[in-house]
């Protein structure tokens, strides 16, 4: 069953917007008395039928509410370097939400790319992510952060820092992290954090990790991290 995304739902009817309307109506075809599903993005999974039927501005009875749809008993906060290639960040935004993460932060290091988040484009994709994986809860993505900044801010529950550098004892993932906490994990640049950043991030207690033994690309660390979390908590 398609599932549709109605931001800000309330009461027994929902108002599609005029992206939503126009997929239901003119792309898929469907009409009065069409069972759909919605998504809110604060946790709510509707089940209702087509009442009106407009392009512009399909209107849904709602029958079903469930609350809390798919909550976790832990958050998950990546913060990821930008990279060169935007379509490899829009791939780990795409993937990550629909593994599972509730808050992606872009984190400017020493040898970041300048290459700024198209916001807008980010923000389709990541609607796109929750709907195709059934997610009823809308990770944020936030204002990028420099890469101070963001360990000064961020160091709530289990904090890690991910890194290749020789000179830093590294630990796995599932020897520091545990079911059900809290995690925050930084992912560097192409080049790697610098050691002055590794440093400042164990200064404010992040631990530091490996993802294996292979030297993985900045969207491709994203992933595994993400998915090691995700797969401690299963």
């Amino acid at each position: 069953m398609h599932i549709f995304y109605a931001p800000e739902s309330s009461g027994n009817t929902i108002t599609l917007s005029e992206t939503e309307s126009r997929h239901c109506i003119r792309v898929l075809r469907m009409t009065t008395g069409s069972v759909i599903k919605l998504i809110d993005g604060s946790g709510n999974l509707y089940t209702g039928y087509i009442s009106d039927p407009d392009p512009l501005r399909c209107k849904i009875i709602v029958t079903k509410t469930i609350t809390g749809f798919g909550k976790r008993n832990y958050r998950l906060h990546i913060g990821i370097s930008p990279i060169k290639n935007r379509e490899r960040f829009e791939w780990f935004l795409e993937k990550s939400v629909e593994i599972g993460i509730d808050i992606i932060t872009p984190l400017i290091c020493h040898r970041s790319e300048k290459n700024p988040i198209n916001e807008s484009r980010a923000g389709n994709i990541i609607i796109s992510a929750i709907k195709q994986s059934v997610k009823a809860y809308k990770p944020e993505l936030t204002k990028p952060y420099l890469f101070d900044e963001f360990t000064d801010t961020f160091n709530s529950g289990v904090c890690m820092i991910t890194h290749c550098s020789k000179a830093f004892e590294r630990t796995k993932i599932d020897s520091v992290y545990s079911r059900g906490r809290n995690a925050v994990i930084l992912i560097g640049p192409e080049g790697d954090f610098t050691d002055e950043e590794i440093i400042r991030a164990i200064e404010r207690g992040y631990i530091p990790v490996h993802l294996g033994e292979s030297r993985l690309r900045t969207e491709t660390a994203g992933i595994a991290a993400c998915h090691s979390v995700y797969f401690i908590n299963q």
